[in-house]
């Protein structure tokens, strides 16, 4: 989770690699007048989000178990968090994080994505992080991917102990 430009997407594969879980693309879940409402340089609001969260929560509701399958979704609101917790009870969350003229650099050399960097701001604004009663930890994303992904991968060691 986190806001657009911390690099689910990249760190999001490299997990799933690294688990060897299958990973998906929260922004494929996305109706077409979602994304093209995001490319016209306007935010979702709660209304435009309860499809997608929806769809996003039996994916991860299919995957077997706990820490059975790894998404890229912002998830950026407690409520959101707690939607997809009604379809997988035992969802765990990784919220990338980072300063802001970071992630803003990180956007604008993107290149072929729909969402614009004027859209960063609405993202901040809307950002719960994670609390203390939800399952999940916070991870900077100052280094690079791999780095990002070992400490990623640290976590959620500690989160979803595997069984000997």
């Amino acid at each position: 989770m986190g806001v657009a430009g911390t690099g689910k997407t990249t760190v999001g594969r490299l997990l799933a690699e690294r688990l060897g879980l299958p990973y998906a693309e929260g922004d494929a879940f996305h109706p077409a007048a979602n994304v093209a409402k995001m490319a016209a340089g306007h935010p979702l609001d709660d209304a435009d989000r309860w499809p997608w969260l929806d769809a996003v929560g039996e994916w991860i509701r299919n995957r077997a178990g706990m820490c059975g399958g790894v998404i890229a979704a912002s998830s950026l609101k407690r409520v959101y968090r707690d939607r997809l917790r009604t379809t997988a009870p035992r969802a765990a969350f990784v919220h990338l994080t980072g300063e802001r003229p970071l992630i803003e650099a990180r956007m604008a050399a993107r290149r072929g994505h729909f969402m614009p960097t004027t859209l960063l701001g609405s993202q901040f604004a809307t950002l719960e992080p994670l609390q203390d009663d939800e399952l999940g930890a916070t991870v900077d994303v100052s280094g690079t991917p791999e780095e990002v992904t070992g400490l990623a991968v640290a976590a959620l060691g500690r989160l979803c102990p595997t069984e000997s």
